[in-house]
């Protein structure tokens, strides 16, 4: 039994979130049922987003909505509340908390108190002062933006269809991304798939007609896999007529041009900004301690070092890595630790209250799984290395398992086996982004959404 009654608050919904909220009300279920405890868990969105299914979706090969796992039905002994956290002031347990409400009321930000803290608000993209990126660039790390991407990318082929601009044609059918970690390969890689694919649909554009670039800072892709299966991935790709430029940077996308630092210059409505994340600006609001990349500084027990009752896991996190040999390595940012921590992490909140020992966070990184495309992939996992079927085999069977809840799993696996049975959906619902357009228009008020006012150049 818990000394006192216990006000949790977990700040952020994605892995660890909602991993961590589901660990403590498993854990804290006869204190919940008492009254001895209370979670509440704050998210900008109602949802998890299982992130490694983003570029399927993108590729049509799973519905957006079994991306997403409802938290106020998985976190049923949870207070979930829809807000962001602006300022966290862990010497007085108190958090700034921006909600829908308060906007509408005007009245600010509202104070909740809190007697156990756990900071989970994951990452941002890490973008950098490229001139036009703001405006023309697209990230990828939501399934808002996964979706409208995929509808960008059929929209381009329609205006290279009916148009009789060969500069209009050339650039809308240029498709640049920058980055070549997971998510920039995989995106590239299912989204050129799908196009390829529905090329065959229109009597005007062959797969040969498009350009798809890949630029990367670095020498490698996919560092995670490996350096022989970044070099494998390369082969492929450059086999596919994908244009990989390494070592090469991103020195402007204004005026719609894509420049270079190798001076090449491309005409083009699509740039993809997928080159890395940071920190999220919450941890800098905090009386907490930040390493010098801006994260917390962890225990092995996933607790704030120096901070007691404060607690981090996942991107915003530096743990020590206790199965390295070298001294001071930290855990990778990635999914596989953050679900990983969650459960300890939940295990040693529980353990907090109860006056038992704090377990410490051991796990050794196993691999890593990349799709490129329908049955195309590659594996680093337990020392062994898979390509093509073989390995896109693997990279499902894993995020399978991996999803939240048997409720995702049955319907992922169903969309997968029925995609497997019939043919590709390639319908572009870009009107979802301006649902209202068409009713204002008939109801005499401002004109349709112009492209020329799109970021992405969507119509």
């Amino acid at each position: 039994m818990v000394k006192e009654r216990a006000r949790i608050l977990v700040v952020g919904g994605g892995y660890v979130g909602m991993y961590t909220a589901l660990r403590l009300q498993r854990k804290l279920k006869k204190e919940l049922s008492r009254g001895e405890a209370e979670i509440t868990v704050v998210s900008p969105d109602p949802y998890m987003t299982y992130q490694p299914f983003l570029p399927e979706a993108a590729a049509g090969s799973i519905s957006p909505r079994h991306v997403v796992v409802p938290l106020r039905r998985v976190l049923d002994r949870c207070r979930v509340v829809i807000g962001e956290a602006t300022a966290i002031d862990h010497a007085k347990r108190t958090a700034s908390l921006t909600t829908l409400a308060t906007e509408e009321e005007g009245t600010g930000s509202e104070q909740l108190v809190y007697d156990e803290l756990v900071l989970a608000p994951g990452s941002v993209s890490r973008t950098l002062p490229v001139p036009g990126l703001a405006e023309h660039g697209i990230g990828f790390k939501t399934v808002e933006e996964a979706i409208g991407l995929r509808n960008h990318v059929i929209e381009q082929m329609d205006i290279a269809s009916s148009t009789r601009d060969p500069a209009v044609r050339d650039a809308a059918l240029t498709f640049v991304f920058v980055g070549g970690g997971y998510a920039g390969v995989e995106a590239l890689a299912e989204l050129e798939d799908m196009a390829r694919y529905t090329a065959r649909y229109y009597h005007n554009i062959r797969p040969e007609d498009m350009k798809w670039i890949l630029v990367e800072a670095s020498d490698r892709i996919l560092p995670e896999v490996g350096e022989e299966m970044g070099r494998y991935t390369v082969t492929q790709l450059r086999r596919r007529n994908i244009d990989l430029r390494l070592n090469t940077r991103l020195e402007s996308c204004a005026d719609r041009v894509a420049v270079l630092s190798d001076g090449a210059r491309f005409p083009t409505r699509t740039v993809v900004w997928t080159a890395g994340v940071k920190p999220h600006p919450i941890l800098a609001a905090t009386d907490l301690p930040l390493t010098g990349r801006g994260r917390l500084k962890c225990t092995a027990e996933l607790a704030v070092d120096g901070a007691p009752h404060a607690w981090a896991a996942g991107d915003a996190a530096a743990v020590p890595d206790v199965t390295a040999e070298e001294a001071g390595r930290e855990c990778a940012p990635n999914a596989q630790h953050a679900v990983r921590q969650a459960k300890v992490l939940g295990d040693n909140i529980a353990h907090t209250l109860r006056g038992e020992p704090l377990q410490t966070y051991s796990h050794a990184y196993v691999g890593s799984v990349a799709s490129l495309g329908l049955h195309k992939g590659v594996a680093h996992v337990y020392g062994r290395r898979l390509k093509g079927y073989p390995a896109w085999f693997m990279h499902r069977v894993y995020h399978l398992s991996r999803v939240p809840t048997f409720n995702r799993k049955a319907r992922v696996l169903a969309e997968w086996t029925l995609s497997g049975l019939f043919k590709r959906e390639i319908v572009s619902l870009g009107s979802l982004e301006h649902p209202r357009a068409e009713f204002e228009l008939a109801a005499g008020g401002k004109p349709p959404h112009h492209p020329t006012d799109d970021p992405k150049g969507s119509s």
